[in-house]
């Protein structure tokens, strides 16, 4: 499969894989800037990118910036059809400032194959071990 993308910033870095076993892509800041403790913003990557009819982008956190730094990604969803530039909503929850200079990793993108649902209405659903059984049901708190 190929997945196109397009450079909207001179200095957007093409996305990429660390290691040729990843499930995600390395996606990057195009210029450094300052996270303030506790800051909620949204980050333009400089790119877009072309997903094939079928496909969908799923943003997710570089798991080195979560647990170490305290940054998190709201995630996200790029479908098929999106062209428009790439922006991550994170919030930094740490207690220090993080410092991106240009070219940092900030997220990963997995592109998976969509599976379409026949939605339908009904007045009882199947029965199953969980049941209604909601949040520390299984026992975990």
């Amino acid at each position: 499969m190929q997945l196109k993308f397009k450079k909207i910033h001179p200095n957007a870095k093409i996305p990429s894989y660390a290691y040729a076993g990843d499930a995600g892509l390395d996606l990057y800041v195009p210029e450094g800037f300052v996270f303030k403790k506790g800051e909620r913003k949204s980050v333009p990557l400089g790119i877009a990118i072309e997903i094939p009819e079928g496909y969908v982008g799923i943003l997710f956190d570089k798991s080195g910036l979560s647990h170490k730094h305290g940054l998190k990604s709201y995630g996200g969803i790029i479908d098929a059809g999106y062209r428009g530039e790439i922006h991550v909503g994170m919030m930094n929850l740490s207690d220090e400032d993080y410092e991106f200079g240009a070219g940092d990793k900030i997220i990963q993108i997995l592109i998976m194959p969509v599976l379409k649902a026949e939605v339908v209405e009904c007045d009882e659903l199947t029965e199953s071990d969980r049941g209604e059984g909601a949040f520390g049901s299984s026992g975990n708190k």
